[in-house]
């Protein structure tokens, strides 16, 4: 006997229990200081609220209560307590993801080559850009893609190598990429990860004119600290320019400062979001500073400036802070590598389901020129390389995965490590507590907002 789905619970006799309800497998939850109540986060469904004391005592005996008890009503509402299974629902999620094509994502590298020579760079760097010959494969690619699909959202990722050394390519392929989507009475979105060098307010209208509507930019620190992982090929310092184009040129889009973390910087973050804050304010453009933590980085010893890296537990606080930015409900994926209708373009056309793959010609799965997704095997010139990333999607040979209350979250973390290296889970996997006092401070702020 069911007491009924989703959020409404019929009239009838006996315990939830009984009826088929049970306590989320996916809550975690912490006290707040300052309150007697505590603060649950729900994973799957991807919110956060109080308990009070008598609601979390009842919330530990909800299968016991009556099935029309007004607090299970209460309970199901704010997911709490549901009637089917989490885990099986995230793994059907996982599948869904690699082929519901909620819109066509291409990220695009007109060149491989950069002006800089980061020590914990994954990317191979060569100073090819691409062809016209490829950019005509490229547009066929994303028509193909949006046919298959029937989407009519296409998003676009400029990358690299950096991709602002090939300007002329950037503004050619939007150009026409807007053009076929405007034809099919779509919509066109894109972003660009930079390192700012190159960002002059020429560049910048022609990204805006290109409809470019959020970039990332890489600042490791203040002046030296900054220059120590951030220099030119030559060695020449970057700081001083990246924050003149960043303070004296009119953006018309959104930037997010990425800091990649190590031990070295880790201490410095507090005072570049500040330090950056008065650049957005002195020059009224939108931006954002965010960490990154740098952890594990094979290219660091392949280079052989092997950076500080940020280690273990050590982690935990900046990645709450960077996680919880974006929670949000439960999709069942956990990046681009899963989906069927997001892939990644080198500038010789090679296509990729990875951005650290986009680089290495070995993982790369056809070509822009012959891949069609509507025959997506049949078409791919190596399909091992698109089978084994959209297969991470759910990791349901994982018995560690499966039973951690973090899978709605991580997805079994990012595929390419799980892949080629190792396994790499939360840093807070051990620290829920902060991670729910965090949240709960964030959603709290914003109801105050509003």
């Amino acid at each position: 006997m069911m007491c009924g789905q989703g959020d409404q619970i019929e009239k009838r006799h006996g315990t939830a229990g009984e009826a088929g309800w049970h306590v989320s497998r996916y809550l975690i939850w912490t006290t707040v200081p300052g309150t007697q109540g505590i603060a649950v986060a729900n994973l799957f469904r991807g919110t956060c609220g109080m308990c009070s004391p008598l609601e979390w005592a009842l919330l530990a005996e909800a299968d016991d209560l009556p099935c029309d008890h007004p607090f299970v009503t209460r309970f199901v509402q704010r997911g709490l307590v549901v009637n089917f299974d989490e885990r099986a629902a995230l793994q059907t999620l996982g599948r869904a993801a690699c082929a519901i094509p909620h819109g066509v994502s291409l990220t695009i590298c007109p060149t491989m080559g950069c002006n800089f020579d980061c020590p914990y760079c994954f990317s191979t760097h060569h100073g090819k850009k691409m062809s016209l010959q490829v950019q005509d494969d490229v547009v066929s690619l994303a028509q193909r893609m949006l046919d298959a699909s029937g989407a009519k959202k296409l998003s676009v990722t400029w990358f690299g190598g950096e991709p602002l050394l090939a300007p002329r390519v950037i503004e050619s392929l939007s150009s026409r990429l807007i053009s076929l989507v405007e034809q099919r009475g779509g919509t066109y979105n894109a972003n660009i990860i930079t390192n700012g060098y190159l960002l002059t307010q020429e560049v910048a209208d022609m990204l805006a004119e290109a409809k470019v509507q959020h970039a990332q930019v890489t600042v490791d620190g203040i002046g030296a600290t900054h220059e120590a992982t951030r220099r030119l090929a030559d060695g020449s310092p970057t700081f001083d320019r990246i924050v003149a184009n960043l303070r004296d040129n009119k953006l018309g889009f959104h930037v997010h400062v990425r800091c990649n973390v190590y031990e070295n910087n880790r201490c410095e973050f507090d005072d570049l979001r500040a330090f950056m804050e008065r650049v957005a304010r002195a020059s009224g453009n939108d931006i954002a500073c965010f960490p990154a933590l740098v952890r594990d980085n094979a290219a660091a010893g392949r280079r052989g400036h092997q950076v500080d890296l940020v280690r273990g537990a050590d982690m935990g606080d900046l990645l709450v802070f960077q996680r919880v930015r974006h929670f949000g409900p439960a999709r069942g994926s956990f990046c681009g590598a899963h989906s069927l209708w997001d892939v990644g373009i080198d500038e010789q056309g090679r296509l990729h389901k990875c951005w650290e793959a986009v680089d290495k010609p070995a993982l790369s799965f056809g070509t822009a020129h012959d891949w069609n997704p509507a025959d997506p095997i049949a078409t791919a010139s190596s399909p091992n390389n698109l089978t084994k990333f959209l297969n991470t999607a759910q990791p349901t040979s994982d018995t560690e995965c499966l039973n951690c209350v973090w899978l709605p979250l991580c997805a079994g973390g990012c595929p390419y490590r799980r892949l080629f290296e190792s396994k790499a889970c939360v840093a807070y996997k051990d620290d829920p507590q902060t991670f729910v006092r965090a949240l709960y401070a964030q959603t709290h702020a914003k109801k105050e907002t509003r």
